[in-house]
């Protein structure tokens, strides 16, 4: 059995549960433009897709409208929202057993890349990653298959040895679409309707399960 020796992360809702410091952000972005605020499934919806596309899909947020709501979001999100977030229990421990069987880790998120790596060296797990990818600082976020484009261009990584992890369709549709498996997590905001309907190669219910399959991926 051939084992991929590259796995590519994706953040929200995989590595962190950053629930309460985005329904915040996003709360606070729709205040701004005197939007009723939605109920709280409905705002964990903007967990993991490109801000532009959400805003644009729950709100019908279009053109100045979108680039007000990204800022105001990341204005909240930068000043405190980023703070409000959690390691998922047991994936400090996850990560450094990868690590440790010879595995490369790699990060690539829709989130901007600076607030990536902050959030990753808060949780003292910045260690384990040898690529951080995300979008810019621009209103327009990036397709997820972009993102994971440029991790295996930067990295000289073979799709066939690399397999991604998420929690949204965004992660299945944008590993498929550069070559690479993808396994879903249960533990995040997309749910198993959702990952199974991107067709998710296999999908972890809980930390441990994960590392079970990538034993085997």
């Amino acid at each position: 059995m051939t084992i991929r020796k590259h796995i590519l992360f994706d953040l929200d809702g995989t590595l962190t549960d950053p629930a309460e410091g985005i329904t915040n952000s996003v709360r606070a972005a729709m205040a701004a433009q005197n939007f009723p605020i939605p109920d709280q499934k409905v705002l964990e919806g903007f967990i993991g897709p490109p801000l532009d596309e959400i805003f644009n899909e729950v709100c019908g947020f279009t053109g100045p409208q979108i680039d007000q709501a990204v800022e105001d979001f990341r204005a909240y999100f930068s000043r405190q929202g980023i703070n409000e977030n959690a390691l998922y229990p047991g994936m400090d421990s996850l990560l450094a057993s990868l690590r440790d069987a010879g595995r490369v880790l790699h990060v690539a998120t829709s989130k901007p890349t600076d607030f990536a790596e902050i959030i990753l060296d808060n949780f003292n797990i910045a260690q384990y990653f040898t690529i951080v990818r995300g979008s810019g600082l621009t209103h327009v976020g990036r397709p997820k298959a972009e993102v994971v484009a440029e991790v295996l261009a930067d990295g000289g990584i073979n799709p066939a040895d690399a397999v991604m992890v998420g929690d949204r369709r965004h992660d299945v549709i944008g590993a498929r679409a550069c070559g690479l498996p993808c396994v879903g997590v249960l533990f995040g905001y997309g749910g198993r309707a959702e990952l199974e309907a991107a067709q998710a190669d296999a999908i972890a219910d809980d930390v441990a399960h994960l590392g079970r399959i990538l034993a085997e991926f």
